[in-house]
């Protein structure tokens, strides 16, 4: 991979990870590091990251706000606002490859483990305090490695809960915690001239990807998009690991 140009590379993995959202809602953060990581420092693919997945979760609520259901969101956001700095601070003081392959595991195990089950369990009971609770990890989790969207997603499919309502909650909690990263980014002085540079590359992939997914997600039904979105966890589960 490293024999391409950074830029063909900014292109790659800017097209797959809008696909990858605009199909499932999430998982845009993982795909994009999984090939900007290879090109890019950390300090310069982290704020990319970042910045790109608040343009796409911003182009993609507004192609798709006439579906979603958003009615669940607010308990998750309630929590998550508060678990981000609290990730941050975890960050500085926790080792990171051991949280990175417990977490991975875990996903591998829910995402695999739930593909084999036609009729998987669902979790009625906890009210918004469960779902407060969910989006507090997120936060968490959002702050220390920005994967704010894997809980959330998760969560939502052990509630059982239609498409449009799971992906109202997951895709305005990234968006919102991406936010609230940047603006932290921000103030570490990470904003860059090579950043400008690198989100222009990524500005049309992302576009065109996200088009693409949008396009896959509309012609999905309840069983697919559930397979999708657990194969999804359990390859970022795999991709953690490694």
């Amino acid at each position: 991979m490293t024999e391409l140009s950074p830029e063909l590379i900014v292109v790659l993995g800017a097209f797959l990870a809008a696909f990858v959202a605009g199909s499932s809602g999430f998982g845009d953060a993982l795909v994009s590091a999984a090939f900007w990581l290879h090109v890019l420092p950390p300090v310069e693919a982290a704020p990319l990251i970042i910045l790109t997945g608040i343009t796409l979760h911003v182009f993609l609520l507004i192609r798709l706000r006439s579906r979603l259901d958003f009615s669940r969101l607010l308990p998750f956001l309630s929590l998550g606002v508060i678990g981000v700095p609290i990730g941050t601070w975890l960050l500085q003081h926790l080792p990171a490859e051991p949280f990175k392959v417990a977490v991975g595991a875990l996903l591998l195990l829910y995402g695999g483990g739930l593909l084999i089950f036609a009729n998987p369990p669902t979790i009625t009971r906890g009210g918004r305090g469960m779902d407060a609770a969910a989006g507090g990890i997120g936060g968490v989790l959002g702050g220390m490695a920005g994967l704010s969207g894997i809980v959330p997603a998760v969560w939502s499919g052990l509630r059982g809960w239609p498409r449009d309502q799971a992906r109202g909650v997951t895709q305005p909690f990234i968006l919102i915690m991406h936010s609230l990263s940047l603006a932290a980014m921000a103030y570490a002085g990470l904003i860059t001239p090579q950043l400008a540079h690198n989100y222009l590359w990524a500005l049309p992939a992302m576009a065109v990807g996200g088009l693409v997914g949008i396009g896959c997600y509309t012609r999905l039904n309840e069983e697919r998009f559930r397979c999708i979105v657990l194969a999804i966890l359990a390859g970022a589960g795999v991709t953690l690991i490694v």
